[in-house]
């Protein structure tokens, strides 16, 4: 009888640590999945290379004043580049510069920079019309 009892009480904690694990799985998807959709990308002009979006959702002011931004670039041929890359980045709205704290092109590739050099656009459309579209949106 004390056998059938201890086996009948392992059957039934190893059933609840299942079902326990699985509420806790189930949470951590559902939250990654609310995350990924909260986006709301806002297209900038067009170049010959492709296309910059950035997220309106993600503005964030850092404590020097510059603004922290997801961006996104969906290259126009996957020749060169074989995918979108998400860059988090800063701008400085006074100066008309910004730098790339951290890119992502996929999960093996990640580079994380908190002190990368502020840089001038050099006339690239792309980050002019981010810089242009993420300050004018933090001056209303």
């Amino acid at each position: 009888m004390l056998q059938v009892k201890n086996k009948f009480s392992s059957i039934l904690s190893l059933n609840i640590l299942s079902l326990v694990l699985s509420i806790i799985l189930s949470f951590c998807i559902s939250i990654k999945q609310a995350y990924a959709l909260s986006h709301n990308w806002v297209g900038v002009t067009k170049s010959e290379y492709g296309e910059q979006l950035w997220d309106r959702k993600s503005i964030k002011r850092n404590e020097d004043g510059s603004v922290r931004i997801l961006s996104k670039f969906i290259p126009k041929t996957k020749s060169e580049i074989t995918q979108d890359i998400l860059y988090t980045m800063d701008i400085n709205c006074f100066e008309k510069s910004f730098r790339d704290v951290d890119v992502f092109t996929d999960e093996a590739n990640r580079s994380l920079n908190n002190f990368a050099e502020w840089q001038d656009p050099n006339g690239d459309k792309l980050i002019l019309g981010v810089i242009g579209q993420v300050c004018k949106s933090e001056n209303k």
